[in-house]
């Protein structure tokens, strides 16, 4: 198997402009998406070059792995980790002569994608013998068409999580209970994270069990949000947020013309998980919480008592808050299997275009000359085919 290579993009003047500003906490947030990870792991490498001092990272299934593998290992040893990973999930046996035999790109990738589905991926899961149906009943074994032991084996031997533990850098996951079905994170900074937590995220039914937790089960939080963005927003902070969100999905698409485009649009819509919901969100909330403070300021000393004012007072703006939208978008190739076709070649190509996406934006202009601080939540989504990436919400 041919091994990565590093896409390195030379200096320039923009690239040294674009060190981050004094005053502000990084912040890596990275969606769920299988095998199309690759992608965040690229965008990584070229973040790491100019944001050194990550603060924090969140992440939701394939997502919380990689936010696994670089919280949990040192800022010099964190993209060779990625790569170790991907490396391995990407290396199961090639077809031999298929791609002399077939044209498209994406018949190689169906059969890519149907081999993982019959003999698993290695360092990441393998079928159950026997079958879930000839498993005894109320076992985890009888629900769940794979076996995930591989990939524990996988993150006990990448990750250090006891320099997860000691708050370096902090990482969050979340996962959906099972019993309850709430989104709940796993937050380093409130608790010890093991290689269950990471697991526990990227258990997506019915192809793996769930993941029992301090007598909870839980499984791929993707089920209910496949992005921690809003739960980074929702934490308190004071300083200016800088916030990277890698997105695997892309909300805007063609009206499908087969069945198989049906699959892949509906996916993308139901995963792509109201990331635009979330700024917009925190975008009224910043307008009322400005709005009420002004709002208080203005009334005499004898009213600053009633409760109402006294709940007004409560909703308090935060500082700036920038976040840096990347999103995935999908080869021509690419059909509903993507995040689940783990092909070297693809893994590759993800990982390039995650690399090229974030150098891109850290290189424009746009990002570079910005003027940080004050309140409110900016965007920059300076990797779309629109005119005008670049959305100032507040």
């Amino acid at each position: 198997m041919t091994p990565f290579k590093s896409n390195r993009h030379p200096p320039s003047r923009a690239a040294q402009a674009k060190r981050p500003h004094a005053g502000e906490d990084c912040i890596l947030v990275l969606q769920g998406g299988g095998a199309l990870g690759a992608y965040q792991s690229g965008a990584f490498e070229a973040l790491c070059e100019s944001y050194g001092d990550i603060a924090w990272v969140a992440g939701i299934s394939i997502g919380a792995i990689n936010a696994a593998l670089i919280v949990g290992n040192p800022a010099h040893a964190r993209v060779a980790r990625l790569r170790e990973f991907w490396q391995l999930v990407s290396s199961s046996a090639g077809l031999p002569g298929i791609a002399n035999r077939v044209a498209a790109r994406e018949t190689l990738n169906e059969a890519s994608a149907t081999q993982g589905m019959l003999f698993g991926v290695p360092g990441f899961f393998a079928p159950r013998f026997p079958p879930a149906p000839f498993q005894p009943r109320g076992t985890l074994e009888a629900i769940s068409y794979y076996d995930t032991a591989p990939l524990r084996q996988t993150l006990e031997r990448l990750i250090d999580f006891d320099l997860i533990s000691s708050g370096a850098v902090r990482l969050s996951v979340g996962a959906v209970n099972v019993r309850t079905g709430n989104v709940e994170y796993f937050d380093s900074a409130k608790q010890r994270i093991d290689a269950r937590h990471i697991m526990a995220s990227g258990a997506l039914p019915p192809g793996f069990a769930p993941v029992e937790i301090d007598g909870e089960h839980y499984w791929d939080g993707g089920l209910v949000s496949n992005t921690p963005l809003q739960y980074v927003l929702d934490q308190p902070g004071k300083r200016c947020r800088v916030v990277f969100q890698v997105d695997l999905f892309a909300a805007t698409g063609a009206l499908p013309t087969t069945l198989a485009e049906v699959t892949e649009r509906e996916k993308d819509i139901r995963f792509f998980s109201r990331t635009r919901l979330n700024t917009t969100n925190e975008m009224d909330r910043q307008v009322i919480a400005q709005a009420a403070q002004r709002l208080i300021a203005r009334l005499p000393p004898e009213l600053r008592d009633d409760p109402d004012v006294q709940a007004l007072s409560r909703v308090r703006g935060v500082s700036a808050v920038e976040v840096v939208h990347l999103i995935y978008r999908s080869k021509h190739y690419e059909s509903q299997s993507k995040d689940f076709e783990f092909s070297r070649a693809s893994v590759q190509e993800l990982w390039t275009s995650g690399q090229a996406d974030m150098a891109h934006t850290l290189h424009d202009p746009r990002w570079v000359d910005r003027q940080p601080g004050g309140n409110g939540v900016h965007v920059f989504d300076l990797t779309s085919d629109s005119p005008s990436s670049t959305r100032p919400i507040l």
